[in-house]
């Protein structure tokens, strides 16, 4: 029987590969894709490809694209779109703190949907509230999506929320840098592509990051230790963009079968390829010899709730005071329509 499951598996994805291939071959656009992760990490390995799979089908193979790394720093990806040197990319909103606030609003902790629904959930929130404030004015935005539950990865054995206190920790920025003072850290603001090295290097005792890390930046290694809060420390907010004069250039036809992809599909399907890559992160963790996943206590869990309300408000707050229902798009986000 595993066999014939073997055999075929092997003769779906050589369909597969040869469908890309036609496709590719037959392309009348390539759209050049700006990554600033390594090729191993999931959005890489399995969410362009997923993307790009639907970009070729709904097309009927007209269009396709490729991924390119290096083209640019993490905080530069926006630029580089909007500037045209790439025709896609993906972006993480706290790298722009003076340009993204309103998406700090799905990063809030204690959200207990998957990353797929909560993606679709801010995809749908965004048009109908976030919209408003104009934070991706410039490029064509055709997905948000969110990472799983954020938790501390650390050099060092953590048991507790006290055992935190005082550590220096990596972050990106966005929500997190608000979770890292209320837990007492000293936050090291690093992009993500460089925390094994502020690792490595013992810049950091260790960092706040998505189980995913733990394999698509070898977190196994030198952050053996995870100490997880139910629900996460904090979610973190990303963009997929386009170069908007890119896709206006298009045939319209081709625009809307591009757009008939885009938005709440793409967000979803991005969302799930982060809910896969956490389990792939989760099990690595178990599986390599001298790391250990510690869970918060129940006391733990509580002062973390009475920590996280005051982000909470602090939070809607900000995006209140930009004139948005704040109050409302958190309550979708939390519960879903």
């Amino acid at each position: 029987m595993k066999t014939l499951k073997g055999l075929v598996s092997a003769l779906t994805l050589a369909a597969g590969l040869v469908s890309g291939a036609s496709f590719a071959n037959a392309a009348e656009y390539t759209l050049t894709i700006s990554s600033w992760t390594p090729p191993t990490a999931g959005m890489n390995s399995d969410m362009w490809p997923r993307l790009t799979a639907m970009i070729e089908e709904a097309t009927g193979g007209r269009v396709t694209a490729q991924v390119k790394y290096g083209l640019a720093s993490p905080p530069a990806q926006l630029d580089l779109v909007q500037d045209g040197a790439a025709d896609m990319s993906w972006i993480f909103h706290g790298y722009n703190p003076g340009r993204f606030s309103v998406t700090k609003l799905v990063e809030l902790p204690g959200y207990a949907a998957n990353s797929a629904d909560l993606s679709a959930r801010y995809w749908n929130v965004h048009q109908k509230y976030l919209e408003a404030a104009g934070e991706h004015r410039g490029v064509k935005l055709i997905g948000l999506m969110v990472h799983g539950p954020g938790q501390v990865h650390t050099s060092d054995p953590v048991q507790s929320l006290d055992d935190v206190k005082g550590l220096k920790l990596r972050i990106g920025g966005g929500v997190a840098s608000d979770v890292g003072e209320a837990i007492g850290v000293t936050g090291i603001h690093v992009s993500a592509p460089k925390v094994y090295e502020t690792l490595a290097s013992h810049a950091a005792d260790g960092t706040l990051m998505s189980i995913e890390g733990r394999k698509g930046f070898n977190l196994v290694e030198v952050a053996p230790n995870m100490f997880e809060m139910p629900g996460g420390f904090y979610r973190a907010s990303f963009a997929l963009i386009m170069n908007e004069d890119k896709f206006n250039a298009m045939p319209a036809d081709i625009q809307e079968a591009l757009n008939g992809v885009f938005g709440e599909k793409a967000s979803r399907m991005a969302g799930e390829v982060w809910d896969e890559i956490d389990v792939i992160g989760r099990d690595l963790t178990i599986a390599t010899p001298g790391n250990a996943i510690v869970l918060a206590s129940e006391a733990d869990q509580a002062t973390f709730k009475g920590l996280s309300a005051d982000i909470v408000a602090k939070v809607i707050a900000e995006i209140s005071a930009k004139g948005i229902d704040a109050n409302a798009a958190f309550a979708i986000l939390e519960n879903g329509e």
